[in-house]
């Protein structure tokens, strides 16, 4: 059996929060912990998504079944700490700590494939066209003169500052029972 270990040094962010992400992909096949990497909303994710992803691919180049490779192991250890103090009232100040974290997470391969529970596909970029503006017809201007010639000119601005406003109290204001 072949293993691949990578390493990510220097992420910044503290290790207990890495931790939370990192125990949740430790032992599952790459595929799912890629997928639940993708669907995890927290900081450290994006960082362990590319982590794996660099993983597969040196395993992928020493010719590794990738249909067959796991998470055997993902440490994560305490990286150094940027100290930096945050002034607060009357002289004092509050030492902040801007923790890092290391990360070795360690690929190995099983003798039977994994069976494929779902696909990834990654989002492909499409090109955008470029669009025209649309030529305007006579018989759309006619159309739009038609509209305005049939609303009604506003004689007071009162009324019609009224109804806008009207709109507006309508929607606060809503009864349930209309």
């Amino acid at each position: 059996m072949a293993q691949q270990t990578v390493k990510l040094n220097y992420l910044k962010i503290s290790p207990r929060k890495v931790r939370l992400i990192a125990d949740a992909i430790k032992g599952l096949p790459v595929q799912e912990a890629e997928a639940q990497l993708l669907m995890r909303p927290q900081r450290s994710a994006p960082a362990l998504l590319k982590l794996l992803r660099s993983a597969v691919a040196n395993a992928k180049s020493r010719d590794m079944k990738i249909d067959s490779l796991y998470v055997s192991s993902i440490r994560v250890d305490k990286g150094p700490m940027l100290k930096r103090m945050l002034p607060r009232a009357m002289g004092r100040a509050t030492l902040l700590q801007k923790k890092m974290s290391h990360v070795i997470l360690v690929l190995d391969e099983k003798e039977t494939p994994n069976k494929e529970r779902f696909n990834i596909v990654k989002p492909v970029k499409e090109k955008k066209d470029e669009k025209q503006p649309a030529k305007k017809t006579k018989a759309a201007k006619e159309v739009k003169e038609d509209q305005v010639t049939k609303e009604k000119p506003r004689s007071d601005k009162k009324e019609q500052r009224a109804e806008e406003k009207k709109g507006v109290f309508k929607r606060f204001f809503r009864r349930k029972n209309i």
